[in-house]
């Protein structure tokens, strides 16, 4: 016989045995609950002083039954029954109240929590026999309440069709994603942000996220910044605002939340338990994007190797039934889980990963040996994603390298000879771009492509003057470069898209950087820089070598 749910404590057993067999009970699927079966639930509500619930799934089976207290019932985890974007759940909840009240806030709050199909509530009188009913589902598309209230009424009143009214519920559904999807089977994403600081930083942050996200393919259909004294320890954002957000997400057929903090493993399956969608952190989703923009052999190495990283510590337990039993004399019992196989033959492919880029890491070191032995001047362009530098290194030398308006559009290092006019030739090199709170993960596997830059002998910095936030943009590529202990290298700030600044603007901030102004779409502009390169060059080499010095 299935469980029943709830508080059973004090029931007597013939009690407990009458609740059981309604497990075996059928109600026609079109009907909201059959007549016979609600006076019996009415009856025993009223006997035992508690609210009884019955959750229904569309065959008219009973899946669940619940024993509340005489103000309310708990709906457990329905694990069985996951609901998906555009789709409800797949159960109707009908319960008894005990007084003559209308369908509560707990009530209405689970109806669109949880996607219910529907929810009912109906009155029991004092005798044990069943009032009025009080109906309510969700409305999809509504900007006001998630829900609809219907009008009470007796069951042998109610003219109602369950399984035609979940039908064209569904159907809105579908036709409000649709609506406003882009045509192009984009996921649609929820961004999410806390601030605990400054509220401008924090909304600059989760402006940036947005363009992440837009660079990764997703359609963006709204952002919530919720200002806290202290993030959750358990969900990041308070209750009342999580519960707001699944109502938000179920109501503009959201399929992905994005919060703008790294998630640890607890945090992340809290809250996707909690919302029913699938929840990833800023972390994710900028390895998401990595993963989609490598193209050669080894920046999917290095991907791979970041993402398996990334999700080891977040496998989770699906319990010991794909459990495979321990062999040998003296075996007992769930041998090696599935959660551990996926963890071991992670740690493997991680090992061997981290083996291949070894040897890539010693190609590199090899190609480099031959650079110094040539007296080949090394140039690596560096800065902040999307600033540039993929369209100033195809400007310089005439190459046409992958270059788009989005961030982390070329991920691939990209290296060209590039011959000044005093017959000095160099090699420059187009890096990652970086990114404030750039993953631990990431850096750790592209540390191959990073040593690139400690060979450098000058490292131009190229800035978007035209980003309202570029100052703590340069801030950011600074501190990685300390972190990277590559802060000791010769920099030359470079200010890109003075195209779309006041000239006024753009002298007096050159100036107080001690930086050059280019626009790197146009040959023209890049006469000074391609000086100041030419000098740095020659000085730091006339340094190191008494012959240039003649």
């Amino acid at each position: 016989m299935k469980r029943i749910w709830g508080d059973t404590k004090g029931l007597k057993k013939s009690q407990i045995r009458r609740l059981e067999n309604f497990y075996r009970r059928k109600i026609p699927p079109q009907d909201l609950v059959s007549s016979s079966l609600l006076k019996d639930t009415c009856r025993l509500s009223r006997e035992i002083r508690r609210q009884i619930g019955l959750l229904i799934n569309r065959s008219g089976k009973i899946a669940y039954i619940l024993v509340g207290d005489q103000e309310s019932i708990f709906i457990p985890e329905l694990r069985e029954y996951r609901s998906a974007p555009a789709r409800l759940r797949g159960l109707r909840c009908v319960h008894t109240h005990l007084k003559e009240e209308p369908l509560s806030n707990d009530d209405l709050t689970d109806l669109s929590l949880l996607r219910l199909d529907l929810m009912a509530a109906v009155v029991v009188d004092p005798s044990g026999l069943p009032g009025r009913v009080h109906l309510a589902h969700i409305m999809p598309g509504s900007t006001a309440t998630p829900y609809l209230l219907m009008p009470p009424a007796r069951l042998e009143n109610l003219k109602l069709d369950c399984l035609e009214l979940i039908r064209s519920l569904e159907e809105e559904m579908a036709g409000n994603a649709k609506v406003t999807a882009t045509g192009h089977g984009r996921e649609r994403a929820l961004l999410v942000g806390i601030a605990t600081g400054s509220r401008k930083k924090a909304s600059a942050s989760l402006q940036e996220l947005g363009l992440l996200a837009d660079s990764a393919g997703l359609e963006v259909i709204g952002t919530t910044l919720q200002r806290r004294p202290r993030v959750d320890s358990r969900f990041l954002l308070g209750r009342g605002r999580l519960q707001q957000l699944a109502i938000e997400a179920m109501q503009r057929a959201a399929s992905l939340i994005i919060f703008d903090r790294d998630l640890n493993p607890s945090q992340a399956k809290a809250i996707s338990d909690r919302i029913e969608l699938k929840v990833i952190d800023r972390t994710q989703l900028i390895l998401d994007i990595f993963a989609q923009r490598a193209r050669s052999r080894e920046g999917k190495l290095q991907v791979e190797l970041a993402q398996l990283r990334y999700l080891l510590p977040r496998l989770v337990n699906q319990g010991t039934s794909l459990s495979r039993l321990a062999g040998g004399i003296g075996g007992r019992g769930p041998g090696e889980t599935k959660l551990e196989i996926d963890r071991r033959r992670a740690r493997e492919r991680i090992n061997r990963l981290e083996k291949e880029l070894r040897l890539v890491q010693r190609h590199r070191m090899r190609q480099r040996k031959r650079r110094s032995r040539r007296q080949i001047p090394i140039i690596s362009i560096i800065g902040y994603t999307n600033a540039g530098k993929s369209t100033l290194l195809n400007t310089l030398t005439h190459s046409k390298v992958q270059a788009e308006n989005r961030l982390f559009a070329t991920l691939d290092p990209t290296s060209k000879r590039l011959r000044f006019p005093r017959d000095r030739e160099v090699i420059i090199t187009d890096t990652v771009g970086f990114i404030h709170n750039l993953p631990k993960d990431l850096v750790a596997a592209f540390q191959a492509t990073l040593e690139e830059l400690e060979n450098a002998d000058l490292l131009l910095h190229v800035i978007d003057i035209s980003n309202p936030d570029f100052e703590h943009q340069i801030r950011s590529v600074e501190r990685i470069l300390e972190d990277l202990k590559l802060d000791n290298i010769t920099q030359l700030r470079v200010l890109n898209k003075t195209d779309l600044v006041e000239s006024g603007f753009v002298r007096r901030t050159c100036q107080r950087l001690g930086a050059i102004a280019v626009c790197a779409r146009r040959t023209e502009t890049l006469a000074p820089l391609i000086d100041a390169i030419s000098n740095v060059i020659t000085r730091l080499k006339g340094l190191d070598s008494p012959d240039d010095k003649s």
